[in-house]
């Protein structure tokens, strides 16, 4: 593949490009399946690796350090695949993603088979799934922009948010279960069986692509320079900048709890997996209710609402929760409320995010989304391990410095100082989304800025939106002669194929 072809825009098919979104949900139903097969197994491979992570470690540090060689190269690589999916076909940098995560399984398979697998290896192979898996937030939220009608948006994020929620219920248990039966080799092969079902249904459904945007840039200085597009065009509407800052210092201040949520568990129950996955199944059950929900019920007429409002029950219930509760009951209980209204969260945010930004534009604008709500969060997780394990364990046990001051409140001995962490993280969470409402930017956010396919422009945004597009235009004068050279002759292909250009219908199916 050229160079050319690998970063133009792609000449539009008009049959996929101008084809009308499906009636109803059928199509995002099937790509949802086959989303949801994959993720329960992958959430199956992953509550198995961290009991073996931790069983070798007995160390936080380690569960840690997992999430972040995963997330760090995810935030990084955001805004390049942003880039590309604008100008790729959303459902093949959705196979990309997919692909990716079940070459990971493989590699694990491969090396838990020879005897050899270290923790080292669970970083490196974190890296790649991470890199690639950039790919389909950006991918998967476009094309359900496409797939489905305006009016439908905050119930397709509320399937979309139920899909986390459905493999939290199942995949625990199954994995503690399938961990006496058939041992982690048995739960990898699942895995692998669950991947290629996703790639098989996205091979067999079309799913209509937006209009190349006409701002996307050439040559491969072009890619980088629509990599920082989503940050202008969110930057220059200032209440979705406003909105988007608060996801950001909400993140990083709950990451401080939970990334110790499982850690803190295990450590309060004599590393009892059958409790984790129990109380991981309960909240995970809220979660699935709180997604249908949100699904029949299509969320509050002001989608701020149901956002602030969710980041605030969020910060008090985990809080208290996991922060002050010592008991698998007192858990599932606060854990289940939480989760009862985390669809409502999540799904009130995407559905003005995707009536807000343009579908050709959604790669990028979304991609930067996710690195400045999630950027904080790796940041977070490099921390966390040896706050836990060096700081806050010791000072909560029993002759510990802090054991005294606070061990009537999160107890004494080994989770305790995990527990502290996770109280103040919480409450503090819930006073930046507290702060963020009082904002009238940002809780105005719904009427400030237009839908995307409303005509006029208010509060000045047209304008913003001139200098978004001439900021990035700007040196396309002096850069033209050497973007030419670029693209002329030179081949670039990425680490797996794939076509700019639509192929025809047979080869879709």
């Amino acid at each position: 593949m050229t160079e050319e072809e690998l970063t133009n825009a792609p000449t539009p098919d008009p049959s996929e490009v101008n084809e009308k979104k499906p009636k109803g949900m059928k199509t995002f139903g099937l790509v949802w399946v086959g989303q949801l097969v994959s993720v329960l197994g992958s959430a199956m491979t992953q509550f198995a690796l961290m009991i073996w992570a931790w069983e070798l470690t007995g160390e936080a540090t380690a569960l840690a350090l997992i999430g972040f060689f995963t997330f760090a190269p995810l935030m990084i690589m955001l805004p390049i695949a942003g880039s590309l999916v604008d100008r790729w076909n959303r459902k093949r940098a959705m196979m990309v993603s997919d692909l990716a995560a079940g070459m990971g399984t493989v590699v694990i398979f491969i090396l838990l088979n020879m005897d050899v697998l270290e923790i080292w290896h669970l970083y490196a192979i974190g890296v790649f799934v991470g890199t690639f898996g950039a790919f389909q937030w950006p991918a998967y939220s476009s094309a359900i922009s496409m797939m489905v009608e305006k009016k439908d948006y905050a119930r397709a994020s509320g399937l979309v948010g139920m899909v986390g929620s459905v493999a939290g219920i199942f995949g625990p248990p199954l994995a503690a279960m399938f961990l006496v039966m058939i041992g982690i080799e048995g739960i990898l092969m699942i895995d692998m069986l669950t991947f290629t079902f996703a790639i098989s249904i996205l091979l067999l459904v079309r799913i209509p692509q937006p209009p190349p945007a006409d701002d996307l840039q050439k040559g491969i200085k072009g890619v980088f320079k629509d990599a920082g597009y989503g940050f202008k065009y969110i930057y220059a509407r200032k209440p979705l900048f406003g909105l988007q800052m608060t996801f950001f210092t909400f993140n990083l201040i709950s990451t401080f709890g939970m990334v110790v949520f499982a850690p803190m568990i295990l450590a309060r129950t004599g590393s009892d997996e059958v409790i984790l996955a129990s109380v991981q199944a309960v909240l995970s059950v809220g979660g699935v209710i709180g997604g249908i929900m949100l699904a029949v019920w299509g969320g509050p007429k002001k989608k701020i609402n149901g956002l602030l409002g969710g980041m605030i029950v969020a910060g008090i219930g985990f809080s208290i929760g996991f922060g002050i509760g010592q008991s698998p009951l007192f858990w599932m209980a606060a854990g289940f409320l939480t989760m009862l209204l985390m669809p409502t969260l999540n799904g009130s945010s995407q559905a003005i995010w995707q009536s807000k930004v343009p579908a050709n534009k959604q790669g990028r604008v979304f991609a930067a989304r996710g690195v400045i709500a999630q950027g904080a969060s790796a940041f977070s997780m490099i921390l966390v391990g040896p706050l836990a394990d060096k700081i806050f364990e010791p000072a909560f046990m029993p002759d510990g410095s802090m054991a005294e001051q606070f061990g009537w409140l999160v107890g004494t001995g080994p989770g305790a100082g995990m527990g502290f962490m996770i109280l103040v993280s919480g409450l503090i969470s819930t006073m930046v989304a507290i702060i963020a409402y009082g904002v009238r930017t940002i809780r105005e956010v719904e009427t400030l800025v237009p839908d995307a396919d409303h005509g006029e422009e208010v509060d000045g945004i047209e304008a913003a939106d001139m200098e978004v597009n001439s900021i990035e235009s700007e040196s396309d004068d002096n850069d033209e002669a050497e973007d030419d050279d670029l693209s002329g002759n030179a081949e670039a292909k990425p680490a797996v194929d794939i076509e700019a250009e639509p192929n025809e219908e047979d080869k879709e199916a």
